[in-house]
């Protein structure tokens, strides 16, 4: 009966696709709301499960973090973002009594509510469905994908950092790409995050090296980061 479940609720999502990081902090959630948005803006209908339980900013990000989830006969309704519909969002989120209240649970129960978000929310009819996973690699990752496998994810997107994108043999060697390895994922794309940092006087550029080219240091009271998204 469970089985029934799961692929009533995820029969109608023709792609899924995963993002990842080795650590947190380097924008893995602003790239599956902004991925949605362009999916969204070129026409697609998204679904965001947002699976970092102990870091849900994506209803923030998208200005839903006072809406409530429902119950449905197939299970939760997720959060619409806009009035068209076209994007809907699943968050621990949206379950709490307190927007900053810290969730505390051991593994065996975070992994319950991964299994149950997977199986029991009412998606409906969805182009793509991204899942923003937790920071690292563990066990809740394990959870999630063999909980998706059955629905063929399309891949991952790794989001990292310059000094931990290297190319070449370095680039194998990313904790994240084991780990896909181990899931037997394929990545789709790698994204660089917080790859430049542009200074707002001179308009210089920090490289990937951490050269910096801004003139005197006074000028970086003034900066501001510029973090184009790079795939390869």
């Amino acid at each position: 009966m469970e089985a029934t479940q799961e692929t009533g609720n995820l029969t109608g999502i023709r792609q899924i696709i995963l993002v990842l990081s080795g650590k947190g902090g380097v924008g893995k959630s602003t790239v599956s709301t902004e991925l949605a948005l362009a999916l969204r803006h070129s026409g697609k209908k998204v679904g965001i499960l947002d699976v970092d339980l102990c870091g849900p900013s994506i209803p923030r990000m998208l200005k839903v973090q006072d809406k409530a989830v429902h119950q449905c006969d197939n299970g939760w309704v997720p959060v619409f973002v806009d009035q068209e519909q076209t994007i809907s969002l699943m968050s621990v989120g949206f379950l709490l009594e307190k927007p900053d209240e810290a969730v505390v649970w051991r593994g065996p129960k975070k992994n319950a509510l991964i299994k149950q978000f997977v199986s029991d929310v009412a998606w409906g009819d969805l182009d793509y469905l991204i899942v923003d996973t937790p920071p690292g690699t563990s066990d809740e990752h394990i959870s999630a994908v063999e909980a998706l496998r059955p629905y063929k994810p399309l891949g991952a997107i790794l989001v990292t950092t310059p000094q931990a994108d290297k190319g070449g043999a370095d680039e194998e060697k990313h904790p994240t790409r084991n780990l896909l390895i181990f899931l037997k994922m394929k990545s789709c794309y790698s994204v660089v995050s917080f790859a430049f940092l542009y200074c707002k006087v001179e308009e210089s550029e920090l490289d990937k090296q951490g050269q910096l080219n801004c003139g005197q240091p006074s000028n970086l009271a003034s900066s501001y980061i510029s973090v184009p998204n790079t795939s390869k």
